[in-house]
């Protein structure tokens, strides 16, 4: 028996208040049909708030799938169908009440209630937490490196603009891009992009080198310290010789990190670690060298009070034995991409077989939501291992 309620209006509101062991009448809605443009979302406890205060955005071209951001996290979207049927109930419609009279009683004080069913859904969207898409950033960075050249001609913006089209502001990079402000920001900086007159660019090698260099023989000439450099004064020196004041703090950021944020000048400390990277992508950029001879320069390049380490160099070179001799050649894990199915096709085009202590460099900044390094190795690679003591060696699944 379908229990009859008295005084209630119908539509969603009335499911939502069906008590247990109770029933309600369906019918057609007088606008019933595909309505293409209602889909159901399902999402988690924690993603509510930030979508009923619309703090998720979509992002995505026309040819790509779309994913939904929050301000810290992308979440790729996929549609599930459903094997019950589902039906879709708008609120009441006080025009519309009472349009069913074959389910009113005129004998009857009370009139049975009457939910309207407006679309018969056949699935869902569900959020599944992804990596951000940030090799698409790196592509469109790398489209047009800050260079000298810029510096020297002084173009004014209006002119630079009607130019060059391929330059990208923050918000040209949120529409472009699928990833989160936060994850965006994170990817900036590992690019180590600097924004230049408004727009986001990554500084031509060559020219970052300069800067550095610049900034190790003022360091020599005005005696000081590679552990506490003055901001103001070492910015003002490399503005003098030239170079934009946004450039020279960009310098200290790319190779330090700031040990003093007083009131006055913040004080900078370079990167030992970073300084050696440098000079070591410096020394092989033009391909493979022994290491003795590698050594050899490399040491005579890294500034005075530094020590060059070889592990230092971990992801950033392979070494490779041709008889008895040793070479080194430059692979930076910076150039592969962040997406593990292309990052582990792209070593294995490198290599064939990779040992861990190899292979470990490469692997470690993968993230996965969802899946934990011993998953990306389990799903990507085919591990052997002769015996207990021998080490591991991975070959391409």
């Amino acid at each position: 028996m379908e229990q009859k309620q008295s005084g209630c209006t119908g539509g969603a509101e009335a499911v939502l208040n069906l008590q247990p062991n109770s029933s309600i009448s369906i019918a057609y809605h007088p606008h019933f049909g595909p309505h293409d443009d209602l889909i159901l979302l399902e999402i988690d406890d924690k993603l509510l708030p930030d979508v009923l205060h619309q703090r998720v955005t979509l992002r995505g071209q026309p040819n790509e799938d779309a994913v939904l951001c929050t301000q810290s996290k992308t979440y790729s979207i996929k549609f599930v169908g459903n094997s019950n049927s589902v039906f879709l109930i708008p609120p009441v419609d006080q025009s519309a009440l009472h349009e069913h009279p074959q389910y009113s009683d005129e004998k009857d004080d009370d009139q049975r209630v009457v939910a309207s069913v407006i679309k018969v859904a056949p699935g869902n969207m569900e959020l599944v937490e992804v990596a951000p898409r940030l090799d698409k950033l790196n592509l469109l960075l790398l489209e047009n490196p800050f260079t000298s050249e810029e510096v020297s001609e002084k173009e004014e913006l209006e002119g630079m603009e009607e130019q060059k089209t391929n330059l990208f502001k923050w918000n040209d990079l949120i529409d472009r891009v699928q990833a989160s402000d936060d994850e965006l920001r994170s990817g900036l900086r590992a690019f180590s992009a600097v924004e230049i007159d408004g727009y986001w660019r990554i500084v031509d090698e060559k020219y970052m080198g300069t800067i550095l260099n610049m900034l190790l023989h003022n360091s020599v000439l005005n005696d000081w310290s590679l552990d506490a450099l003055g901001e103001d004064e070492v910015v003002g020196v490399l503005e003098s010789d030239g170079f934009p004041r946004t450039l020279g703090l960009h310098c200290l950021q790319v190779y330090g990190s700031k040990v003093d944020e007083g009131v006055g000048s913040c004080v900078w400390k370079l990167d030992e670690r970073r300084l050696c990277i440098h000079f070591a992508r410096e020394i092989l950029k033009d391909g493979k060298r022994k290491m003795e001879s590698f050594m050899e320069e490399w040491i005579q390049k890294i500034p005075d009070g530094m020590e060059a380490s070889f592990d230092m160099l971990e992801g950033e070179v392979l070494t490779e034995k041709f008889g008895v001799e040793t070479w080194v050649r430059a692979f930076s894990v910076s150039s592969l991409p962040s997406n593990p199915a292309a990052r582990f096709s792209m070593l294995f085009q490198e290599r064939p077989k990779w040992e861990w202590k190899d292979l470990q460099p490469y692997i470690r900044d993968l993230t996965v939501p969802g899946l934990s390094s011993e998953g990306l190795l389990l799903k990507y690679t085919r591990k052997t291992q002769p015996n207990s003591d021998a080490e591991p060696v991975f070959s391409a699944r």
